[in-house]
Formats: C-alpha cells, structure tokens, sequence
C-alpha cells in the first residue's frame, strides 16, 4: 500500500505540476527563442544545450553523462548533521564543494576519479553565470536524460556555493556493510533516506561503470546495458557470481555473473540483506517503479543542506528522456535457476533469456 500511495502522489505532484505550468505565464527569455515560467530559469537553456553538444557528445548516455550523474551524489551526500551536533562542520550537501575545492575532496578515497568529470566540467561552469552547485546537479539531470528509460530529474537554481570543503568519511564506500551505508545516509537526510530510499537511490548504478574499483579494468559496468536506465541491474546483482572482469580480489568488489561485468560489494550485500532484498526484487521487470522512485529520491538529495524555498524550480528545462528499450531478461547462458533470492515473501519474476552465446558485457569507454 505505501508504494501504491507514493506512486500516486508523485504521479499526482506530475500532474500538477504539468497543469501549473499550462496555465502559468510564461516570460520571454533574452535569446528570443525560449520562455519559460520564471525568468531565473532562462539562463539554463543556453547551459543544457552547451553541455548536450559538447559534453554529452550530441545527448547521448556515455560515460560523461555516468560521471556527470555520480557526481551529483558524491557532492549532496556530504553533509552530516551529526557532526554538526557535535559542535564541527559536517558539510555543505549539495553545496559544490566537491568542485570548488576539487584539491581536497577528489583526493577522498570514495571519490577517487571524479577529478576527471569535475576537470571536463570546469570551462561549462567558467562560461556560464550558475552556481558551481547549481551547475552540478543540473548537469546530473541533462545527463541522464539522454538515457533511454530515465525519468525526467528535477532541476533548480538558487543553491548557495559551499564556502569550505566537506569533512572526509561522508561518502559511502563500496566495502561499507549495510548498517554503515544505511546510518550514513539516514544522518545525511536526517533520517529520510532510510533502507528503501536506499535501495531507490542505487537505481543509479543501471547507468554506472566503474574505473577505479579495479584500475585493470576500468569502464567495467554494473550490469550489462549500461547505455539504458532500465531493470537490468537489479536483476543481475541477484545472479550468483563466478567470475571477476579483472584481476579480482579487490577491496569493495565480488564476484560477477557476466564476463566483463564488475559487481560491487555493497550492491551484493544489500541486494540479500533482509531489510532490503524484497524492496531490491520488486524493481526487477518494473520499469515504471524504478522511474517515479528515482525521480522521487533524486529531487531530495538534490537539494541536501540547501533550503527549498530559496530555490526556483526549472525542471521544464530538462528533457524528456527518450522511452525505455527491451525488455527484462536474463542475460544468455543464465536462468532463474542461477538467481540467489533472499526475499522470501515474493516469487521471482517469470523473465525470457537471450538466446545465443554466454553475455560478455563491454567496457564503457572513457571520456
């Protein structure tokens, strides 16, 4: 029942939200071809179509548009009240610490790699008047809206650019237990962000590499259509693991299904927890799910330390992402009875497999 009702008020809120901005009169932006309904939300339009042509290689899902989307959690998760309440500086959240002070936080375990998306992106922020904040999370939403099956992520401008770089240890690391991800992310949303936001804000990883985790490796993915915002991901990490995509035996990293398909620890353990594991399988095949929950867990870590009524909404400059693709399959060679299932309560979906040769999954290439 509570994601039947959370389904509808989000699908109410769109509604709304749609209707409003029907109905809402519209300004004339400066560049004579836009409008929009406020006047603060013209300036994006030049930086959406500056960042499509020459980040996005033209408004495609590629690892720009991955990085640029890792980065939006890696700058927002950084704040912690609990530290706060001890009298230190527990971080900014989605203030763009992470790149205006790239020296100290790229250097965090947990970040090591973004120095590349934050380095590409420096000359889009330098060229446009946004906030290095603003910037970072609108960037996320562009990027995955060139992934076919992605909902439309909210966007807003008016966050205030951090001051002082986050404290280290704020940022979740793929060898974490589930209790150390679930308490660090509970503190930084002050208790929102509980075990099934969770699992929602790990729909991410459908459109995820990693190059870091095993440098031998790097453009490994988490499942096998990392160019789609689809379920496959959550169907995959359920798959019993036999093989690593390179050297193996690396810190926050086990066994994957496919050849050339890099699983993290963290996805693996939370994946079978017992908290988590039907809230994780109800994903599997449910495309319109892990759409409006994304959508939902995106909008509020989106604006972490920031205050919402000092922001101006300018989610209609977003686009529509293109429609899903496939089905939900079980890569070929594979089957149910390859599936370690840990939520007891639901039946497996009934899913087709691919014919043809075992699935080896490419490498994503770099930037």
């Amino acid at each position: 029942m509570a994601f039947k009702s959370l389904v509808t008020f989000v699908s109410l809120a769109a509604a709304l939200t749609g209707a409003y901005a029907a109905l809402t009169r519209r300004v004339a932006c400066p560049d004579g071809k836009n409008t929009a309904t406020n006047a603060a939300c013209c300036q994006l339009f030049a930086v959406r179509d500056d960042l499509q042509e020459n980040l996005f290689h033209g408004g495609l899902c590629t690892a720009e548009a991955h990085e640029s989307l890792r980065l939006t959690f890696h700058d927002a998760i950084a704040i912690s009240p609990a530290l706060e309440a001890q009298g230190q500086f527990g971080g900014g959240g989605a203030d763009g610490s992470i790149a205006i002070f790239p020296e100290i936080e790229t250097n965090f375990h947990p970040n090591i790699g973004l120095d590349e998306i934050v380095e590409l992106q420096k000359p889009f922020v330098a060229r446009h008047n946004l906030s290095v904040a603003d910037f970072i999370q609108f960037a996320g939403a562009i990027a995955l809206s060139n992934c076919p099956g992605a909902p439309q992520l909210a966007a807003f401008v008016g966050r205030k650019d951090a001051t002082q770089p986050a404290p280290d240890g704020l940022v979740p690391e793929p060898f974490h237990t589930p209790d150390q991800i679930f308490s660090r992310l509970a503190d930084a949303s002050q208790g929102e962000f509980d075990e099934i936001l969770t699992v929602w804000l790990l729909t991410a990883h459908t459109v995820a590499a990693a190059n870091d985790v095993d440098p031998t490796v790097p453009g490994s993915p988490f499942d096998s259509t990392p160019g789609l915002f689809d379920t496959q991901f959550f169907l995959e990490t359920q798959l019993r693991g036999t093989v690593f995509p390179g050297t193996g035996g690396n810190q926050g990293e086990v066994e994957s299904a496919l050849k050339g398909e890099l699983r993290l620890q963290s996805d693996h353990t939370i994946a079978r927890d017992s908290r988590t594991a039907c809230e994780w399988q109800s994903f599997v095949n449910n495309q319109t799910k892990a759409q409006q929950m994304f959508q939902f867990v995106f909008h509020d870590l989106s604006i972490l330390g920031q205050n919402i009524d000092d922001l101006v909404d300018c989610t209609e400059v977003v686009p529509i992402p293109p429609p899903p693709q496939g089905e939900t399959h079980f890569p070929a060679g594979l089957t149910i009875a390859d599936i370690e299932q840990a939520c007891a309560e639901t039946p497996f979906p009934t899913l087709p497999t691919d014919p043809g040769p075992a699935t080896t999954v490419a490498p994503v290439p770099l930037p």
